[in-house]
């Protein structure tokens, strides 16, 4: 068994108590003395920092790369304007998903795409593969850092760092800015829910950027605990929980995102046009703080199963637990119904709730 990777702020992280744990190869903080939910709500009022350096990111470029990333994933990338990103899928040819990832439009011929970090070396194998010779792929991974600023005060945090609002990029978008002389891509982007910006920048400055950030009102530290309670309550999907490789697009319930429809062709795009009958994803909320935990049967009001718990936690948001669940196909169930979660030996009543969980974030706030 391989040993674990570390990002560049490790002993940051240990200074400060945090508890680390494995994840996907890496040796994460999970959490701060502070614990889980005061991480959560602090993010949801004010404002937190995640070191997110475990995450992939390549560039790819030249000559008919567009046309060529056009083929490669399963949503457009020719239509994106330079500034601009887009949320997207890799799938293999049957359809099952391969990764989700973002791609940032940096120049008509030149992308910058964030994967998973239990993805990295399988999807750059998939992009070399399946991009022509004459356009340039490179792993920039180990090169750059990557902090998550998040939370409802992040542009004001900005402003005190000396970058005015009126600069910021809009939602889905991106910039080049300068914190205390360090070039970052600022992308306004994130994994809460929560007005926030995910920054990009040369490794070597990380500790300089993750003390600048902690020394500056209201910021505090944030790990992977309240990072995934954030994203359950929005519905954002997890690989290797509510995306799989065994799993097509439509049976995560993401048939809005995809075009079957027109001239596009792209890998992946025959098996879903086939494929009948797709599973369904539901969001479902508990009456208690009691969770049923990922891998739980799911069961109908007559106690047959019919399918899974893909993530669950306590929301603390919501004050109570909450789940996201893939049902077998059939029609989708309609917001109220009632379903049961495999908990132990016992069974708890969820009711299917309408995403996201949470209403009336800072998601989408004007700066």
């Amino acid at each position: 068994m391989s040993a674990l990777k570390n990002t560049p702020l490790r002993d940051f992280h240990l200074e400060l108590g945090a508890k680390m744990v494995p994840f996907s190869g890496w040796n994460m903080p999970v959490q701060y003395p502070g614990g889980i939910l005061a991480e959560h709500r602090h993010t949801r009022t004010a404002c937190s920092v995640f070191d997110i350096c475990h995450m992939g990111e390549f560039r790819i470029s030249g000559p008919g790369c567009a046309a060529a990333l056009d083929l490669a994933l399963a949503r457009p990338v020719s239509d994106l304007a330079v500034g601009s990103c887009r949320y997207n899928l890799l799938l293999e040819a049957t359809g099952g998903v391969l990764d989700d990832l973002i791609v940032y439009r940096m120049e008509p011929e030149d992308f910058f795409i964030v994967v998973n970090a239990g993805n990295i070396d399988s999807d750059a194998a998939v992009f070399r593969e399946r991009l022509p010779e004459q356009v340039d792929f490179s792993d920039l991974s180990e090169r750059l850092a990557k902090l998550d600023l998040q939370g409802p005060r992040s542009a004001e945090v900005l402003g005190r760092l000396g970058l005015e609002a009126a600069g910021l990029p809009r939602y889905y978008h991106w910039n080049f800015q300068e914190l205390d002389g360090i070039r970052c891509i600022v992308s306004r982007t994130g994994y809460t829910g929560e007005l926030g910006f995910e920054l990009y920048f040369d490794a070597e400055y990380a500790d300089e950027l993750w003390t600048l950030l902690l020394e500056t009102d209201p910021v505090r530290p944030a790990g992977l605990g309240a990072r995934d309670t954030l994203r359950l309550e929005m519905g954002y999907a997890l690989y290797g929980h509510e995306l799989r490789r065994e799993w097509t697009p439509l049976d995560c319930s993401l048939q809005g995102l995809i075009r079957l429809e027109g001239d596009r062709d792209f890998i992946g795009r025959s098996a879903l046009i086939a494929q009948k009958s797709p599973r369904r994803a539901v969001a479902v909320r508990l009456d208690g703080r009691r969770a049923a935990r990922a891998g739980a049967a799911v069961f109908d009001a007559a106690g047959r199963e019919i399918g899974v718990v893909t993530s669950g936690a306590f929301g603390p948001s919501l004050g109570a637990a909450c789940a996201l669940c893939n049902l077998e196909s059939g029609p989708d169930p309609a917001p109220g119904t009632l379903l049961e979660l495999a908990a132990g030996s016992d069974r708890l009543p969820a009711r299917v709730t309408p995403l996201p969980l949470v209403k009336d974030t800072s998601l989408r706030a004007k700066i």
